[in-house]
C-alpha cells in the first residue's frame, strides 16, 4: 500500500484567480478522476505533494473527508522557472489492479575494456499492479563485449510486470572505442563529403611562411656552393 498519505479538501471555486489563492496558501489545485466517476476536484498540501511526488509513479494515498483513494499522478503541471507545482491531474486506481506506467532503465556494471556503452531509451513502458510498481528495470552490462545489443525484449522484468514497449526497441547499444585517429579521420572524411573547407589560421599561414623562407635560402646556399 502508499506511504505516501496526502489530506486533501474539495474545492468548489475554479479559474485562474482561485487557482492563484490556492497556492498563494502552499497548496495545490488538483483533480481525481477514474472507474466511471465524477471528476473530484480538490486541494492538496503543497510541500508535502511535492515531496511524494519527487518518485516518479509515487501511489498516493488522498484522504478527503472519511473517504481515502489510492491515485496516481497522470499528470504533473509545474511552472517552467519556480519550484513549484501548479497542477495535478490524479487517476483513481484499485488495489490489484493494472495499470501502464513508465519505468526508468538503470545501467549498472562496466563492459569489457575499449567498449563504449550506449542507452537508447531512459524508460520502458510496462503493465504492473497498481500497488507494485517497481522503482526501476535494472540492466548489467557487466563484462560485455562489443558489438552487444540489449533489446527491450532481453530485460529481466520484476515479477508480475508485463512488457508494453516493442520488444525489438535497442535498450542498450555496446559499441568498440574508437580511437582519436578515426575519429578525427571520420570527421575529415564527413566534412570533406558535405564540402566544408576550413581557412588557414594566421598562425599556421605565419609558420608556412617561415618554412618557405628557410627553405629558399636554403636553396640559394646550395646554388651558390655549386657556382663557386
Amino acid at each position: 500500500m502508499s506511504d505516501n498519505k496526502l489530506a486533501a479538501e474539495a474545492r468548489s471555486q475554479f479559474g485562474k484567480g482561485a487557482a492563484r489563492k490556492i497556492r498563494r496558501d502552499h497548496k495545490i489545485p488538483a483533480v481525481m478522476y477514474g472507474h466511471g466517476s465524477q471528476p473530484i476536484h480538490i486541494t492538496l498540501p503543497g510541500h508535502d505533494t511535492m515531496m511524494a511526488l519527487k518518485q516518479a509513479n509515487a501511489l498516493l494515498t488522498i484522504v478527503l473527508g472519511d473517504e481515502e483513494h489510492l491515485a496516481l499522478a497522470k499528470d504533473v503541471q509545474r511552472d517552467p522557472i519556480k519550484p513549484v507545482i501548479e497542477h495535478v491531474d490524479l487517476v483513481i486506481v484499485k488495489k490489484g489492479e493494472k495499470v501502464t506506467v513508465e519505468i526508468p532503465v538503470h545501467v549498472e556494471g562496466e563492459a569489457a575494456p575499449e567498449t563504449v556503452v550506449t542507452t537508447d531509451i531512459y524508460t520502458v513502458q510496462l503493465e504492473v499492479e497498481a500497488t507494485h510498481i517497481p522503482e526501476s528495470v535494472v540492466v548489467s552490462v557487466e563484462g560485455l563485449a562489443a558489438g552487444t545489443q540489449i533489446l527491450a525484449s532481453d530485460l529481466e522484468l520484476p515479477k508480475g510486470a508485463t512488457l508494453v514497449t516493442d520488444p525489438e526497441t535497442l535498450v542498450v547499444n555496446v559499441t568498440a572505442m574508437i580511437s582519436e585517429e578515426a575519429l578525427e579521420a571520420e570527421l575529415a572524411e564527413a566534412e570533406a563529403e558535405a564540402g566544408i573547407e576550413h581557412e588557414e589560421s594566421d598562425e599556421v599561414a605565419a609558420e608556412a611562411e617561415v618554412g618557405e623562407g628557410e627553405g629558399a635560402e636554403a636553396a640559394e646556399g646550395e646554388k651558390a656552393a655549386d657556382e663557386a
